[in-house]
C-alpha cells in the first residue's frame, strides 16, 4: 500500500521561503517517479517539478522555474520542494504525487494522469 504523506505547508509573506517534504511508505521509493503538483481554488491541477534521480534529471512548470527546487533523499524515502521568492500566486494546496513508471520521468512528464499514488495535501499561502 502505497502512502504519501506530505508537510511544511504555511503562511508566508510575499518573498518569503519555505519547504515542502514528502515522505513515502509501503514501497521502494527509490525507483518511483516523483513530483510535486498544486491546485488553487477554482483551478486545474498544476504540475509543479518532478525528478527521477537524486541531482539527476529535473522539470519545472514555467511559473516556479527559477524559484523552486526539487529534491529527493532516497535514504530517508522523502521529497522535498525548496520554494524561494513566494508570490501570492503560489497559494495552493500542494500535492506530492509517485508513479512506478520511469518513463519520461524528471523530462516532460508533468501532467496529473501521469502519476498513480497522491498525499493528502498541504497548504501554502502567500500574502
Amino acid at each position: 500500500h502505497v502512502q504519501l504523506v506530505e508537510s511544511g505547508g504555511g503562511s508566508v509573506q510575499t518573498g518569503g521561503t519555505l519547504r515542502l517534504s514528502c515522505v513515502g511508505h509501503g514501497y521502494l521509493f527509490s525507483s518511483y517517479c516523483l513530483a510535486w503538483f498544486r491546485q488553487a481554488p477554482g483551478k486545474e491541477r498544476e504540475g509543479v517539478a518532478t525528478i527521477f534521480n537524486p541531482g539527476g534529471t529535473t522539470n519545472y512548470g514555467k511559473s516556479v522555474k527559477d524559484r523552486f527546487t526539487i529534491i529527493r533523499d532516497n535514504d530517508k524515502n522523502t521529497l522535498y520542494l525548496q520554494m524561494a521568492r513566494l508570490l501570492p500566486e503560489d497559494t495552493a494546496m500542494y500535492y506530492c504525487a509517485a508513479d512506478p513508471s520511469r518513463f519520461g520521468c524528471g523530462a516532460g512528464r508533468l501532467q496529473p494522469g501521469d502519476f498513480t499514488y497522491w498525499g493528502q495535501g498541504t497548504q501554502v499561502t502567500v500574502s
